[in-house]
């Protein structure tokens, strides 16, 4: 989210989800996350090793949240994605975005495609 004030940015927040993402947490979870982005973040890193579930409510929300990112300059991480949450952001992915290693979002020129990682650097 840019609000056009050049403030200085936070170098890294890092946020550990623990419970199940979907259509019944995405609210308060995408509130936490937008917290975090009036801190101006260099870099987000969204830790879902401890999170059991994620639905694609929940991976439509992340990819709102990228872009609020991006659109400020920096990056997010998607932390400990698993193959099938993989598969469905692929399948949400509907900017021109790819998930590297350890799941960082980054802007493209080639096809959408996520690459599953177990960490972030």
């Amino acid at each position: 989210m840019h609000t056009g004030i050049d403030a200085p940015g936070t170098p890294l927040v890092e946020i550990m989800v623990t419970e199940e993402l979907d259509a019944g947490s995405e609210p308060r979870v995408r509130a936490l996350l937008e917290d975090a982005l009036t801190l101006h973040p260099e870099q987000l890193i969204v830790d879902l090793a401890g999170c059991p579930f994620i639905d694609a409510t929940a991976i439509g929300m992340l990819l709102d949240i990228h872009r609020q990112v991006w659109t400020s300059g920096g990056r997010l991480t998607l932390r400990a994605l698993t193959p099938g949450e993989t598969n469905i952001a692929n399948r949400a992915c509907k900017s021109r975005v790819t998930y590297g290693p350890g799941g960082r979002l980054t802007r493209h020129d080639g096809e959408d495609r996520v690459n599953s990682s177990d960490s972030a650097q």
